[in-house]
């Protein structure tokens, strides 16, 4: 049996790290500057926890927006807790860094895509329909780019 090094999934973990780390320090010191944050994770994952109209809602794929308004940020080593406001209804929410699919920081043009290769896959899902930004309606919105690692490798 050959043995070998499974960079993905350690590249995977390293990426996680890090939304972890970025978020620990924004649970104890606030958001720094223009900074704001777009996560997408998948709402199927068995660790999420939401409301269940807000599931319903999004089956498959929600986007959250870590901007203006959110309360109760913390952070584990499986995931982080938040309070997010849906139409002045504050809603609590677990996500698992598991089920994290992008995370974006659009202020310095940062993001990480972690792509998936289960069964889910297979079925092609309406992204527009399925996403969620939570932030103030007078906020300007700035659309991101998510960058893959990929475009790094020379």
């Amino acid at each position: 049996m050959t043995r070998s090094i499974d960079y993905g999934n350690l590249m995977h973990r390293a990426m996680r790290g890090l939304i972890q780390q970025v978020l620990t320090d924004v649970a104890e010191n606030g958001l720094p500057g223009a900074h704001h944050f777009f996560i997408t994770f998948d709402t199927r994952h068995s660790g999420v926890k939401m409301a269940s109209w807000l599931k319903d809602r999004y089956p498959a794929e929600m986007t959250v927006v870590i901007q203006h308004w959110y309360e109760n940020l913390t952070v584990t080593d499986e995931g982080f807790t938040i309070t997010l406001n849906f139409g002045n209804q504050p809603e609590p929410m677990f996500i698992p860094f598991d089920s994290v699919r992008t995370f974006v920081d659009p202020s310095v043009e940062f993001g990480l895509r972690f792509e998936t290769h289960d069964d889910d896959d297979d079925e092609e899902d309406d992204d527009e329909a399925d996403m969620a930004e939570e932030v103030e309606d007078d906020a300007p919105h700035k659309d991101a780019e998510v960058v893959s690692l990929d475009s790094w490798r020379k």
